[in-house]
């Protein structure tokens, strides 16, 4: 559970680093502002949010894509992988539509693959940086 926790941090903060990269995409945390009273406090629970549905996706959703678009990310050595990571990215963001913190992405080439370059690239780091406890 604990590592769990963890993944929606580093999800979080990769997904920050993203936004405050890319002009397309955006969180609106002005619903969790309102509730809270504090925009600072609204932020970092709408960052966590769209990181845990993020993560769910990815837990659920990816292996089984990964799996059925094998062929293809053969024949590209690998690449097709950054566009199933924006189709990921697209699919929290179609998801977070229906609720009240919402992740808007602008683009599917420019923001989306662009942004999943950026979040596989800091999660990467993030990784590093906190090790694995099963490791």
């Amino acid at each position: 559970m604990l590592r769990f926790i963890v993944k929606v941090i580093v999800n979080a903060l990769a997904l920050a680093a993203a936004t405050w990269l890319l002009p397309g995409i955006t969180v609106g945390s002005s619903a969790v502002s309102d509730a809270t009273g504090n925009d600072s406090v609204g932020k970092v629970v709408a960052y966590l949010f769209i990181g845990l549905i993020f993560g769910i996706v990815n837990a659920v959703v990816r292996p089984i894509i990964g799996f059925l678009s094998l062929p293809i990310t053969c024949l590209t050595l690998g690449l097709f992988a950054i566009v199933i990571n924006a189709a990921m990215l697209m699919l929290t963001s179609w998801l977070s539509s229906y609720t009240p913190i919402g992740l808007h992405i602008d683009t599917f080439f420019w923001d989306a693959v662009l942004g999943a370059i950026i979040i596989s690239v800091v999660s990467a780091v993030i990784g590093w940086v906190v090790p694995d406890k099963e490791r």
